[in-house]
This record gives C-alpha cells, sequence and structure tokens, in this order.
C-alpha cells in the first residue's frame, strides 16, 4: 500500500501549532502506520482542535452520520484523537502528536513502538522544545514559595486541583517507554494525574484509576517526596494534567539534560543556597534536583542559576534549610498564553504555519 495517506498525515500535524518534522529516515511515518489504518487518516484529517459531535462533523464536512460516532469512538480508545462523554454527549477532536497522540498509546505501547518513539524524540525534540512558548511549565513546591512571593493561580498546584471536580492517574508513557527500552526507572510508574472541571469524565477511562480531591492531593505529596518534579500546560487557565516528572524517562526533563535544550520549560522561581549555612551534604545535587542545576564547591554547594528551573524540590529536604526559592525579576518572567487555543495561536504565529483549517 502506498504511504501517500501517511504523508498527507505528516503534513496535518506538521502544519499544527506543535509541528511534526520529517526525518531523513522517514520513523516518522513508520510511526504514523503503527497507529493509523487508512480509514484513521482521513477521518483524522477532518477534524479540528476544538470540540465537535459527531453530528457536527457530518455536516460540516458531508460526511455520513451513519457509523460517524462509532468510528470516532473507536478512534479515541486507539488515542488518535480526544473524545469524552458530556452528560450522554460525545464530543471529539484531534490531537497534536505531543501533547496528544504519543501520550495517548499508554495502552499500545510496545517494544516496537516504544523503539520508533525513541528514534524519533531527538528530532521531534530539537523543534519541540526550542520553540516558543513552551508547552510546559513547572509548578513548584507550594509549601516553599514565601507568602511575600504572592504566587499566581498557575503557579500554584493547588489552584489547578480545585478548579476540578474529577480526577485521574494513570501510568506515565515516558516511563513505561523507557521501561520497554530496558531503562526501567526506579521512582513511581502511577504518577501521571488528569483532571477535569466537570463530574464523571473519566468513568469511561480503560486505563487508570479515578481519584477524589483528597488523593489527588496526596499523590501530589507522594511525588514530591519522591522527587518528582510538577508540570503541567504553559497556560493561565484550563489546565487538565499535572505531569510529575523523573530526569531518566521524561521527555521534557531529557531535552535539558541530554540534549542541552536550556529554555524547555517556563518557570517563575530559582533555588538559592545560603553558602553560610549550607552543610555540603549533597542530598539537594545527588537526590533531589532533577535538571544537574546545583554543583559542589569547596566549602558549600551552589545553584546554577541559567539550569535551575524552580522546582523546589531541593529546598523541602535540605537538612540544614540552607535553600530557598527566590522569585525570578520581572524581565525574566514570560507570562503564559491566557488558554490552550491563546497557545496554538502564538506557538503557530512563531512558526509561521497557517493551522485556521483546523480551529
Amino acid at each position: 500500500m502506498s504511504d501517500d495517506v501517511y504523508h498527507r498525515l505528516a503534513r496535518v500535524l506538521d502544519t499544527l501549532p506543535n509541528g511534526f518534522p520529517a526525518t531523513d529516515s522517514g520513523i516518522e511515518i513508520q510511526l504514523l502506520k503503527k497507529i493509523f489504518r487508512p480509514k484513521d487518516v482521513d477521518l483524522f484529517c477532518d477534524l479540528r482542535l476544538n470540540w465537535e459531535t459527531a453530528q457536527q462533523i457530518a455536516e460540516r464536512t458531508g460526511r455520513s452520520l451513519e457509523g460517524l460516532e462509532d468510528h470516532l469512538t473507536e478512534m479515541q480508545q486507539r488515542g488518535q484523537i480526544f473524545g469524552v462523554d458530556v452528560g450522554g454527549v460525545k464530543i471529539f477532536k484531534m490531537l497534536p502528536w505531543v501533547f496528544g497522540i504519543y501520550e495517548f498509546q499508554l495502552d499500545h505501547m510496545d517494544r516496537e513502538l516504544a523503539e520508533m518513539s525513541e528514534a524519533y524524540g531527538k528530532v521531534y525534540g530539537d523543534q519541540f522544545f526550542k520553540n516558543q512558548p513552551q508547552l510546559m511549565q513547572v509548578v513548584p513546591v507550594e509549601k516553599e514559595i514565601q507568602a511575600t512571593h504572592e504566587a499566581l493561580p498557575y503557579e500554584k498546584v493547588s489552584s489547578i486541583i480545585e478548579t476540578g471536580k474529577s480526577f485521574h492517574v494513570q501510568d506515565c508513557i515516558c516511563k513505561k517507554e523507557q521501561g520497554l527500552l530496558d531503562n526501567p526507572c526506579d521512582r513511581p510508574l502511577e504518577v501521571c494525574m488528569a483532571i477535569a472541571p466537570i463530574e464523571g469524565v473519566f468513568d469511561d477511562r480503560r486505563n487508570g484509576r479515578n481519584l477524589s480531591k483528597e488523593e489527588a492531593y496526596a499523590l501530589i505529596d507522594k511525588c514530591e517526596e519522591d522527587a518528582l518534579v510538577h508540570l503541567t500546560w504553559n497556560v493561565e487557565s484550563g489546565h487538565f494534567f499535572i505531569c510529575n516528572c523523573c530526569r531518566c524517562c521524561c521527555g521534557v526533563l531529557r531535552s535539558i539534560n541530554e540534549w542541552g535544550i536550556s529554555n524547555a520549560v517556563n518557570s517563575y522561581y530559582l533555588a538559592e543556597i545560603d553558602p553560610e549555612v549550607c552543610a555540603a551534604c549533597g542530598t539537594c545535587a545527588d537526590e533531589r534536583c532533577q535538571v544537574h542545576a546545583i554543583e559542589e564547591g569547596e566549602d558549600a554547594y551552589s545553584v546554577i542559576k541559567k539550569k535551575c528551573i524552580g522546582c523546589g524540590l531541593c529546598v523541602s529536604t535540605c537538612p540544614s534549610e540552607a535553600i530557598q526559592m527566590v522569585r525570578k525579576q520581572p524581565e525574566e518572567i514570560v507570562p503564559p498564553p491566557k488558554d490552550e487555543m491563546d497557545w496554538y495561536e502564538k506557538r503557530g504565529n512563531l512558526r509561521g504555519v497557517d493551522f485556521s483549517k483546523y480551529k
């Protein structure tokens, strides 16, 4: 069968603000062939980044309504598109490669897909993490933010959780991929939290488990204990996930540690070590920091400011209380886009892609 249909899909994905760069090897086409059937590609390319019912899609595209919702639901289950049931009404939208199709392959990730994803990761990451605005922003350990810093809602885990009415946790796709590649992580696997402002949204999920609000907070506490960085969408409002990330598996943190992309995440704080108080125990550098931003000196440890992402993990376990969180200077802070569509608009404009057909 000709690969033309998959090249068409690749062009559509690369037209979206997130991008989907071509490679010399064509590994991106092999990935799409692994995930999509030809009939799925045709329907995917007719979808948009905004929610629609099957009837709205049929009316807009001229497709037959018969069997359309079933096909969309099947594509949702295959991790190709996003779909939810809101009060008995199913709505759907297309997904970019990241954050989107890749993360939704959790049920389907096998050794072959893991190898393909890893091979494509460097090419994709080089384009994705160097472009602005960043996909992710750091949500620091909240108890380490001093009251005088006046943290904004999108900088606080509690504000994001309090907007939710449904909570769900599932295994981390990055950790699962690395495990299949014989690089297992020694930290917990079930750490990716989804949040929705409507009750019952996750009741039909085929993987993971639902959480109460109290359990959501307990998960955050456990992730902080295990030195996992909280990352969420780099927007002011409309957050629907909190990833809890390690340096060995997370694509975002690996882009910093392995590929040297210094501005891969948006952040608002820096850690600062008082050398007069530091006991030089090394806990912060050896056990807590996920981006190698702390170095040993002659008598004390110090923070490498250009590497620090302000997560606060080093502060909470310093036995001598020598570390504090310091808010960046106003000129160093880049406010996030207002919401998801504003993020798409800003990203699309900076990449110079016209994705108006998919709004």
